[in-house]
């Protein structure tokens, strides 16, 4: 019997992302805008096949020719008469739908690998039966047999995203180790390079190590200066006892069809920071510039309140086992502008908000660059998942100087947060009509507050390359020892270089930490509309939902290699203990015995001791995670995190236990499917779909109407040049 957590259950939660209204607000002109870069997310995102796992790509391909000869409703007489039970046809529409939804076979949202939750033999029957295999049996065939067995084996390494013995990933090849990805990031930071859009392939050659770093371009590695873009570092280069190659051309094939289409919107775009913006994109995906990426950013800064909003690019560096790799992302969304009204008042308050946060002055940025705040309907996000909200660029260099966005994504809200009372675990059924009723609108507050002023907030003291540094090296003292600090950023070291794995989770926590502790402020709560009691509701029903959420982190966590696998999950978890460890009854998870007979736990939460133990405790730890951060601490910040990171079995709580409750009694993560456009007689027009397996299917299905063929020979391609490496 197959644990429950490797695949994904026949009545998983699916739901449609409503884009109508919005899209149909627009004008001509802006609905081209948005089709053209929608196309170039699409296009984009399928990098995520290759970034995933080795076989993802075959797998997506394998499907894509399956429903392309057949919809998911002509599939089932198919399925019938190659043996499959509906339940099994079902499961089989489901891996489907799962593996469009996260562009690859491991979970967007915790890195686990999903299998089909049919048997084999039987997969293979519905294959064999196919009308695909019929029109084209030896090629079916040998995609089948390319791909069949990594997609239903969970050897002990192939159960996660990882690096070395510690899992699957395709950021580097199967023989690189953690000790490589050190390696190769003391050789980037030596060439001031970005590891953002690279991938890393170890050889040996005469005995001495060489690396291949791969920049995603659709220039090849044969361009050469002369054609205009000389500030990408490549070559060969001898390093200590190895060499580096750096070659462009990684995706090639994917990034002329991304740059293509951004040049088409580039002609529709509403004004020059726009065009300039799409025109340094285009630059970074055809030559492999993070610099141009960086320059595009900038300009888009500077767009502000655009009525359609996008981004693209090398963004999210989570699924990096590494930490410094961005996974590639694209989103266009239309600005739904009464619920943007609530979070521009925040901006305007963000100034008198920041100085509550509990560190020193001089641990706060000089001067606050007030970003655009704006709540979004999703039109297109390409990529492994959608979050609920979003604070970019990633780059720290331009968040501390130059300022940031956030965008809170409204119609992925209206439906990830739905609950049904039924589905609700680990609450006191006296808090659960309460939570049911208080959980989106507390979470709307905590979004705000964590994408703004948690990524928002915060200074990093920087010697630059000259000697310069940000801050008085003779003035600024640790707040807990009193001691001038002694340790800070130098030359080309970033956030993520310099805390690599735990870089992400880190700063998570940190952003949740401050949402959890200016929730408590009055205004906060006045200009998201909560006074009096409902405002106290809003304060109760986020803390709960936050220590709830730790405990459901436990899903996310493998015992075996003692990692964490999602570090929003992960940064939860460890906000739990931090409460648990405040003690005075604050946070109480009790274990018993469910109506069931099963295993169960219960989660309490003391509120009136949430504004004086609770804030006290988040008040210390958020000011300790800062200190680390601002002074480039990597080993007390590492030693603080790691030590409430820590899942164990004894003291008061026997979390190991605990973790097999929460799997017992997991609810699968929901999918989204996501309309399409078109250009028809000159006008676009919006498609939707049913929310369900088989509209999720045939949205994906349809997105590639012109050159899909093309397309599914170019990922093969890709994916056999990689082969050799995954050894």
């Amino acid at each position: 019997m197959v644990d429950s957590q490797y695949y994904l259950p026949n009545d998983i939660g699916i739901s449609a992302l409503d884009c109508r209204e919005a899209f149909k607000l627009l004008s001509p002109k802006e609905k081209l805008y948005a089709h053209y870069l929608s196309r170039a997310s699409w296009y984009g995102g399928l990098v995520v096949l290759i970034q995933t796992s080795p076989e993802s790509a075959k797998i997506y391909v394998l499907l894509q020719k399956m429903f392309r000869a057949q919809t998911p409703l002509q599939m089932q007489e198919t399925a019938t008469a190659a043996g499959l039970s509906a339940e099994e046809y079902q499961a089989f529409l489901v891996y489907a739908a799962g593996l469009f939804a996260n562009m690859g076979n491991y979970k967007s949202f915790g890195d686990t690998k999903f299998i089909p939750n049919l048997p084999k033999e039987k997969f293979k029957a519905l294959v064999w039966e196919s009308l695909a295999f019929k029109e084209n049996p030896s090629d079916t065939e040998v995609l089948w047999n390319s791909c069949c067995e990594p997609l239903y084996s969970l050897e002990e390494k192939q159960k996660q995203l990882g690096l070395g013995e510690k899992g699957i990933t395709a950021y580097f090849s199967g023989n690189c180790c953690l000790e490589d990805a050190e390696f190769a990031q003391k050789f980037l930071d030596s060439k001031n390079l970005s590891a953002y859009n690279t991938r890393l392939f170890k050889t040996e050659v005469d005995g001495k190590r060489c690396y291949e770093v791969r920049l995603a371009s659709g220039k090849t590695e044969d361009c050469c200066a002369e054609e205009g873009e000389g500030e990408t570092c490549c070559g060969r280069f001898e390093f200590e006892d190895a060499v580096f190659c750096v070659k462009r051309g990684d995706y090639s094939f994917l990034m002329e069809k991304v740059c293509q289409n951004l040049e088409k919107a580039k002609v529709n775009a509403a004004d020059e920071n726009q065009r300039r913006m799409l025109e340094e994109y285009i630059r970074s995906f055809t030559y492999g510039s993070v610099e141009a990426h960086k320059e595009g950013s900038r300009f888009w800064i500077k767009d502000k309140g655009p009525i359609v909003e996008s981004y693209i690019g090398f963004i999210e560096s989570y699924r990096d086992p590494f930490g410094s790799r961005g996974e590639f992302e694209g989103f266009v969304a239309v600005v739904n502008k009464a619920m943007s009204a609530r979070f521009a008042q925040l901006v305007s308050s963000a100034e008198i908000l920041l100085p509550e946060l509990p560190w020193p002055p001089a641990f706060e940025k000089d001067r606050f660059l007030k970003p655009d705040f704006t709540s979004l309907d999703v039109l297109t996000f390409a990529g492994s998942g959608i979050p609920a909200g979003i604070n970019i660029p990633n780059y720290d260099d331009i968040r501390q100087t130059e300022g940031f966005k956030n965008v809170s994504l409204g119609n992925v809200l209206a439906v990830a947060y739905a609950t049904q009372k039924d589905k609700l675990t680990f609450l006191e059924e006296k808090d659960k009509d309460l939570y049911i009723k208080w959980k989106g609108p507390s979470f709307e507050v905590q979004v705000g507050l964590h994408e703004l002023l948690g990524h928002g907030s915060g200074k990093l003291f920087v010697q630059d390359d000259k000697g310069k540094f940000n801050f008085d090296q003779t003035a600024v003292r640790n707040p807990e020892t009193g001691e001038l600090i002694s340790s800070w950023y130098k030359g080309s070291e970033t956030w993520d270089s310099k805390f690599s794995t735990i870089a992400s989770s880190y700063e998570e926590c940190r952003a949740e930490c401050v949402g959890l502790y200016l929730c408590l402020s009055k205004q906060v709560l006045s200009i998201f509309g909560h006074e009096g009691e409902d405002a106290e509701e809003v304060i109760y029903v986020n803390w709960l939902n936050m220590v709830r959420a730790g405990l459901l982190g436990l899903e996310f966590y493998t015992p075996e290699s003692k990692s964490w696998r999602q570090a929003h999950m992960q940064a939860r978890f460890v906000i739990l203990r931090v409460l648990l460890e405040a003690g005075e009854g604050l946070v109480c998870v009790k274990e018993c015995t469910g109506t069931d007979g099963r295993p169960d736990a219960v989660i309490t939460l003391d509120r009136s001791k949430i504004n004086t133990v609770g804030k006290s405790a988040i008040q210390r730890f958020l000011c300790k995670l800062q200190v680390h951060k601002s002074t480039a601490d990597v080993e007390g910040g590492r030693a603080l995190y790691e030590g409430y990171s820590a899942v164990t079995s004894d003291g008061a709580h026997d979390f190991l236990r605990l973790r097999e409750t929460v799997l017992l009694r997991k609810e699968a993560r929901k999918m989204f499917v996501q309309a399409n456009t078109f250009i028809k007689d000159d006008a676009v027009e919006l498609t939707e779909y049913e929310g369900s397996a088989e509209g999720l299917i045939q949205s994906f299905i349809e997105r590639f109407p012109d050159d899909s063929e093309e397309v599914d020979a170019q990922l093969l391609e890709m994916t056999r040049k990689d082969s050799l490496c995954w050894c």
